[in-house]
């Protein structure tokens, strides 16, 4: 588990029911009315801008936030020399039965077994890399669009309210619940987006970076070993890929790069 993540989450809601219990009523911050205009006009929203498809998807994206599974690039060079070395003393048919959880290791391994060409099995997993980063991105869009729209419907919230109270402005009792609409649903909207949906978003974007980085590590040392490179050169040209890889969104790299690694 990503303890930064779940830390961050439970801080920031702690934070605030900490503020609202300090304030002496936190009855006073629930309102049915409020919560309904929110979370039931956000949900409307993000199911018509996104397929159903994409929506329910959405979960098994979203799990890689918390999580910290991913290996570093340090282990995944070692990994590899030791698969090199194996390869230079047995030969690369011997590969066929090492056992790894990684799928994307496996399967390039794999490739390099059927005795696929450079070409060909780079276009392969340079796919995969780019399916990958597709499918965290549709996670990330979700989210956003969710921090998008809960203000949003806040702001309708508080419009609805206003408008309540200044039609029955000769009623005082309605004053009061109209105001709390007014401005709760403002309060909800901007907690649905600045505590959960937008830091999310951009935590998936961290580990679509990260993930997509591995990715790349590992095809480059799975072209090395398909060419039949000495491990030490292997994991030169691995680090020097680490330090030349251009910093910003991997899907925005061209494929270029890679090759000249």
């Amino acid at each position: 588990m990503d303890l930064a993540t779940i830390i961050g989450i439970v801080l920031g809601v702690f934070l605030v029911v900490a503020a609202i219990l300090l304030g002496g009523n936190p009855g006073l911050f629930f309102n049915v009315q409020g919560i309904l205009i929110v979370v039931g006009g956000t949900a409307a929203t993000t199911l018509i801008r996104f397929p159903m498809q994409r929506v329910t998807k959405m979960m098994s994206v979203l799990k890689n936030a918390f999580s910290q599974r991913l290996a570093t690039p340090d282990g995944i060079i070692e990994e590899l020399i030791q698969i090199a070395r194996v390869a230079r003393k047995e030969g690369v048919l011997s590969l066929e039965t090492y056992e790894t959880d990684d799928e994307f290791l496996r399967d390039g391994i794999q490739l390099v077994v059927d005795g696929n060409d450079t070409e060909s099995i780079q276009e392969i997993l340079h796919t995969d890399i780019r399916y990958l980063q597709r499918r965290h991105r549709d996670g990330q869009d979700i989210l956003k669009s969710i921090g998008d729209a809960a203000p949003a419907f806040g702001m309708v919230g508080t419009l609805i309210g206003l408008v309540i109270m200044l039609a029955n402005m000769e009623d005082v009792k309605t004053l009061g619940p109209a105001m709390a609409v007014a401005i709760l649903t403002t309060l909800y909207g901007a907690l649905i987006a600045n505590v959960l949906a937008l830091p999310l978003a951009k935590k998936l974007e961290v580990r679509s970076k990260e993930e997509s980085l591995n990715r790349e590590l590992m095809m480059v040392g799975l072209l090395s070993i398909q060419k039949g490179d000495n491990p030490r050169i292997m994991e030169t040209v691995m680090r020097a890929f680490l330090r030349k890889r251009p910093v910003g969104k991997p899907e925005e790299q061209p494929q270029e790069n890679i090759k000249a690694a």
